[in-house]
């Protein structure tokens, strides 16, 4: 095996940019290669283009060091060892599966510059059987490079952790294990995540088609389970039970467990939504979708959850709602990000816009990304520039600074003392005794929850 010293990646959006920071914290040269001018300027200058705790810091030092590097130049990048493949895979504007023209034009980019043995790896996400599709265009116009198949499971916030620390190290291989060709592959990828897998970190090896499925069937079970809790709030607001203290419940099941079993308004972001949808159809192409069609209903209930938050807003109005004044607290998708993509915050607030109701928004870090998607609607500085006068609060992004407001402070700025917690993230207690009618789906008004048992 070649020593690996060099690596490249191609693709520098959320992925690629957190990839590329840290592998250069492994001791590796990097080159970063991306089609944006305007997003490789930012990122050879050492700044940040988006929020993501930690990042920055790697960024700044590795930059500064010149150990990593950025360009809109493939070329750059031809001499590296490893080849990361980090482009975005969205949704299809015209239906649910997944635009790979980005992913499949970065390879045809790259190809042409492949003049000596390397290996290309796929990080993103990816329906099944786009590997095998990409290995035959490695075997047919760059013979030297060969393909490995390497999902991603990073968390928005939490990216620089779940990169250096990962839960476990998928490789899928082209070539059984005793293929020489695939077993100098496995060398390559752990000569590259060395340091990672010295520390413990579980080694998962596959084929190719397996890998794909690792990382789109982790995210479906996570929508699955997400909406399964959102289902159950459904049958509570039907039922006058409390979804809060049935989610205790389940939690104390290890069978079950309490991870993403929070009740609220669903899951966003650019990864949950397109992914199922993407997964599902795929399915339905190799002749399976029988096997996914559970995935259509998971992706209603999450969408009517967003419709739920509205409506409740919308019956604290009254028969009247236009031009009253609803603070929304929260634009981006999760805290500890300013990524609006499929946010159920911003998709709340349209909808209530569209209703008439003056709508303000609040957002610690995601306020310019929400301008960009959603013009039309009124943002404020702070929350109690946003709450000014509102009938209603809606929170929406569970912020931990909104988790921790004053109730008897806030109750002074706004019309009417009238909150929809849509995370379940304040506590109803303290904040109905400061006089505030606090309201949460799938759980009768008024009620306290009960703490599990211990």
């Amino acid at each position: 095996m070649r020593p690996v010293r060099t690596l490249s990646v191609i693709g520098t959006g959320y992925l690629g940019a957190t990839h590329a920071a840290c592998m250069a914290e492994l001791g590796f040269r990097v080159v970063g290669v991306d089609t944006d001018p305007g997003r490789v300027t930012d990122l050879a200058a050492g700044r940040l283009p988006f929020v993501e705790p930690d990042l920055q810091p790697l960024l700044s030092r590795h930059v500064a060091s010149g150990r990593l590097t950025f360009t809109t130049s493939v070329a750059d990048a031809a001499a590296a060892d490893v080849h990361f493949l980090c482009v975005g895979t969205p949704q299809l504007p015209d239906g649910p599966g997944a635009d790979l023209s980005a992913l499949r034009g970065a390879v045809a980019a790259l190809t042409p510059h492949l003049s000596r043995p390397c290996l290309v790896v796929g990080k993103s996400t990816v329906p099944v059987g786009t590997a095998a599709e990409l290995a035959e265009t490695l075997r047919r116009d760059a013979p030297g490079a060969r393909l490995a198949w390497s999902p991603e499971f990073l968390r928005e916030g939490h990216a620089v952790t779940d990169t250096l620390h990962p839960d476990r190290l998928v490789f899928g291989l082209a070539g059984g294990p005793d293929d020489p060709a695939a077993r100098a592959d496995l060398a390559t990828l752990r000569a590259v995540y060395r340091t990672v897998l010295d520390a413990g970190v579980p080694e998962v090896l596959a084929d190719l088609p397996t890998a794909e499925l690792v990382k789109t069937a982790a995210n479906s079970f996570l929508a699955t389970k997400i909406s399964f809790i959102n289902a159950m709030a459904e049958l509570c607001e039907a039922a006058g039970a409390d979804v809060t203290v049935l989610a205790g419940a389940l939690a104390l099941d290890d069978r079950i467990g309490g991870r993403f079993l929070a009740p609220g308004l669903g899951f966003g972001g650019g990864c949950l939504p397109k992914d199922i949808r993407a997964f599902a159809a795929r399915a339905e192409e190799l002749g399976a979708g029988a096997a996914l069609g559970f995935l259509r209903e998971v992706d209603a209930i999450n969408l009517r959850r967003r419709e739920r938050a509205a409506a409740m807003v919308l019956a604290e109005l009254g028969d009247a709602p236009a031009g009253r004044r609803v603070a929304v607290l929260g634009a981006a998708f999760k805290p500890g990000s300013d990524d609006v993509r499929d946010s159920p915050a911003l998709d709340v607030a349209a909808a209530l816009h569209r209703r008439g109701v003056a709508v303000c928004v609040y957002d610690p870090e995601a306020v310019p990304a929400a301008r960009r998607v959603r013009p039309e609607l009124t943002y404020a500085g702070s929350v109690a520039e946003a709450c000014a006068g509102a009938e209603v609060v809606l929170l929406a992004t569970e912020w931990p600074q909104f988790r921790e407001l004053d109730p008897v402070e806030l109750a002074a700025a706004v019309a009417r003392p009238v909150v929809v917690d849509a995370r379940h993230a304040l506590p109803a207690p303290r904040w109905r005794a400061a006089g505030w009618r606090h309201l949460a789906p799938g759980r009768p008004a008024g009620r306290t929850p009960v703490a599990p048992a211990a």
